[in-house]
């Protein structure tokens, strides 16, 4: 029931692609998270994916039709659902995922996941 400074949020954590429940929204999570590098070809079968960049550069290559977005700060984009998809950071970047609860961040079919990779359905803050 307290306003959440997203740059409190973000600076509380350092770990890569590991998203942080900031609130909820209905039956969704609000979740920040850094990421840097490429994350894991996925896909998620029953929802679509929301993406606001914060800070940085973030690219999501997409399957059919075979193209990459990019998104730029103040920059957002919807992963319609069953669309394959991976999203990477070359330099860095600082998003807002906006997903139904209890969603996992490698999407319902995926690659294999590096062990790097927290592949969770995000963490409390």
């Amino acid at each position: 029931m307290n306003p959440i400074a997203l740059d409190d949020a973000l600076a509380s954590f350092d770990a890569l692609w590991s998203p942080r429940i900031v609130t909820h929204v209905n039956d969704y999570d609000v979740r920040v998270s850094k990421v840097e590098g490429e994350y894991v070809w996925h896909v998620h079968d029953d929802t679509d994916e929301f993406f606001l960049v914060l800070d940085g550069e973030l690219h999501i290559a997409l399957r059919d039709p075979d193209r990459t977005v990019v998104l730029g700060r103040g920059d957002v984009f919807t992963v319609p659902r069953g669309m394959f998809h991976k999203p990477s950071a070359p330099h860095g970047a600082k998003l807002l995922l906006f997903e139904p609860t209890g969603t996992l961040t490698v999407g319902d079919r995926h690659d294999e996941i590096p062990a790097h990779v927290d592949a969770t359905t995000g963490h409390a803050l």
